[in-house]
């Protein structure tokens, strides 16, 4: 059975730092995109970022603050988040495709003003 395991939200203030993390355990084959999407209550879950081997996409809100990258081989996907905006507050999820959608099970990024 695979699993995301998400980790490194947290507590910051503006214009800090995070560095969010997400490792698929169990069998995961054929991944072609990883990803991360954030939700706040009341609102729909948002796309942030997303990478597959040819191409990554930021939405408006994050690009020239927030970076995608992934490590195949371990099977993980990193989201480094700089220049932390209080609107940035949400539960992060990270999310697989390959055969199957995969999603983490969320963490919680706070940023204070």
């Amino acid at each position: 059975q695979v699993q995301l395991v998400e980790s490194g939200g947290g507590l910051v203030q503006a214009g800090g730092s995070l560095r969010l993390s997400c490792k698929a355990s169990g069998s995961i084959f054929s991944i072609r995109a990883m990803g991360w999407y954030r939700q706040v209550p009341g609102k729909q879950r948002e796309l942030v970022a997303t990478s597959t081997s040819t191409s990554t996409y930021y939405t408006e809100s994050v690009k020239g603050r927030f970076t995608i990258s992934r490590d195949n081989a371990k099977n993980t996907v990193y989201l480094q988040m700089s220049g932390l905006k209080p609107e940035d507050t949400a539960v992060y999820y990270c999310n697989m495709i390959g055969p199957l959608t995969y999603w983490g099970q969320g963490t919680q990024v706070t940023v204070s003003s």
